[in-house]
């Protein structure tokens, strides 16, 4: 198995996009593959659980997976940096298409995409209206608008949003941006500091030591231009337009940022999907998902044959 580092950009981009692109053992160059979109977490990487991971893995099973850096994060460019845009992030997996449809080695009707955590939601909104992408998955998807509407803002949108207008007129006038750090700094001051809930514990213990660290995963975010997050919702419209085939991956150990909840919301709202599965994981958390062996295993005993039939 290989992989390549790309840079990609089209004719509506003025940055360009990073990418890494995992090729199946025995890669012949002069066949077509089967092709996967595969989508980070918010405040990830291509190189963390996208790539690492699930890309790896897909990619031992024959596929060739790209997995990309949003807009703004990781390697990819855009300005300001540490922006999360929805739509952005959406429209980022449209040009990761066009790039894998340009490639002579792979085959255009047989692409899917996959997504883990923010990524997860983000991969089943652009099933929405990316017709190209022949079935998703979400793993252990979580629906960050929600999320900011709920516990992100403490059950108060409009007090943070009435303060992400105060900031960004104060760096309209020339002051810093305000970039703020999502996690503690490590799992012992998370404890220290009584962030001991499961998903917070647990993001902490991934993105802040070497299990899951990574140079281009930074858990920061620009706060004054968030604003969008806030009115954003990953399924709206699910009953109508999300026609494709599509399997939600959750683990039963529920958390704060509400992955188990949004899992079950998209099996229940796609009801005009070709296919939809629902797969619960007994005893496996939000972040045993990102790598941990089994809880791996057990997701991809499940993938493989969805992808298998759909592709």
């Amino acid at each position: 198995m290989n992989s390549q580092h790309v840079t990609f950009q089209n004719h509506n981009m003025n940055w360009p996009m990073a990418a890494l692109v995992i090729y199946p053992d025995n890669f012949d160059n002069n066949l077509t593959y089967p092709t996967v979109i595969s989508v980070h977490p918010f405040g990830s990487c291509k190189e963390q659980t996208s790539g690492a991971i699930y890309g790896k893995a897909l990619a031992q099973a024959g596929y060739v997976v790209i997995a990309f850096d949003a807009s703004f994060q990781g390697e990819s460019g855009g300005l300001p940096r540490y922006l999360e845009d929805p739509s952005q992030r959406v429209e980022d997996i449209s040009r990761a298409i066009d790039y894998a449809v340009s490639q002579p080695f792979v085959d255009s009707n047989r692409i899917a995409g996959i997504g883990v955590c923010g990524g997860g939601a983000y991969i089943i909104n652009a099933a929405l209206t990316e017709k190209r992408l022949k079935a998703v998955v979400g793993i252990t998807p979580v629906n960050l608008g929600r999320l900011f509407r709920e516990g992100f803002s403490e059950y108060n949108p409009l007090g943070v949003l009435t303060a992400m207008a105060d900031q960004r007129t104060i760096e309209a006038k020339g002051e810093a941006l305000q970039v703020n750090e999502l996690l503690p700094p490590s799992p012992t001051v998370a404890t220290e500091l009584g962030l001991t809930e499961r998903d917070v514990y647990e993001a902490t213990d991934y993105y802040k030591t070497p299990r899951g660290q990574s140079k281009g995963g930074a858990t920061k975010m620009l706060f004054s231009n968030a604003q969008r997050i806030l009115s954003w919702d990953a399924f709206a419209f699910t009953e109508t337009l999300l026609t494709q085939p599509v399997m939600t991956v959750i683990g039963k150990n529920t958390g704060a940022f509400g992955a188990y909840r949004d899992g079950q919301e998209v099996y229940g709202r796609a009801t005009a999907s070709k296919d939809r599965q629902l797969v619960e994981l007994d005893g496996i958390s939000h972040y045993d998902l990102y790598d941990k062996d089994e809880p791996v295993t057990l997701a991809m005993a499940h993938i493989l044959p969805f992808l298998e039939k759909h592709l």
